[in-house]
């Protein structure tokens, strides 16, 4: 069985490795809810338009739910650093003829190729998580949004209360590596995934990331009981607050 750890190329060869079932093993591990999770969190760029940036895009679910919901007014910039995940997304693309309003490019979350204050607002989707420098790619997002923008993280976290706080881990620490690793083929990428969401459980810690880039009015959404989670704060300007929908 491969091993992968919390290391740049090691997590690069992880997603080029599961590339083609990437997709597949989203919609059946959650349950169809990955449609609703980033649905949902590309709802809070609902006043911007312009160009936003998505970083880790993967195959491109999150960039092109953001046209879905608002091509009219936004153009959107997918970044990732695994080319096998954007031959996917680009095949999205293709079908969906979306290549005029969504580019991709390859980039590293650490150290994005854009000027500051370039975008009106930045996400990251079940990103973060591999990132070992998260306040430093977190400090990127806020950089090259303009002042005012949205900076938003949807990730994985742990239920902190009900029942699912008991379910939850069993399914995500027992089920979900033996099922993900025997359609992938790869299951050493699918125990992996339990293993990087442990080191940050809760919402609260991508929080405290969040006020630490010096984003204000950060705040977190729970999602499904709380098995993932929309954080989200706003670069700082003496404009007045960006209203959510």
């Amino acid at each position: 069985m491969k091993t992968y750890s919390l290391h740049p190329e090691s997590i690069r060869n992880l997603f080029d490795n599961i590339a083609s079932t990437y997709d597949l093993l989203n919609h059946l591990l959650s349950f169809g809810r990955d449609s609703y999770w980033r649905r949902t969190a590309v709802r809070e760029f609902c006043e911007d338009k312009g160009w936003i940036l998505d970083v880790a895009t993967g195959t491109g679910d999150v960039a092109i739910e953001i046209i879905r919901q608002d091509g009219l007014r936004k153009r959107v910039f997918g970044l990732d650093f695994s080319e096998p995940m954007l031959q996917k997304a680009r095949k999205k693309l293709l079908k969906k003829d979306l290549f005029q309003t969504v580019v991709l490019g390859l980039g590293d979350a650490l150290s994005l190729p854009f000027r500051e204050n370039t975008f009106s607002g930045t996400m990251m989707a079940f990103g973060l998580r591999n990132v070992v420098k998260k306040e430093q790619a977190i400090s990127e997002m806020v950089r090259v949004v303009r002042p005012g923008g949205k900076v938003v993280i949807l990730e994985f976290t742990f239920p902190e209360k009900g029942l699912m706080r008991w379910l939850y881990p069993i399914y995500f620490q027992k089920v979900l590596p033996r099922v993900g690793g025997w359609i992938s083929g790869d299951r050493g990428a699918y125990a992996y995934l339990p293993q990087s969401v442990l080191q940050f459980r809760y919402a609260e810690e991508y929080e405290g990331l969040m006020k630490k880039s010096k984003l204000t009015n950060v705040r977190s959404r729970p999602l499904t009981g709380g098995v993932v989670s929309i954080i989200s704060g706003e670069k700082g300007t003496n404009d007045p607050p960006i209203l959510s929908c």
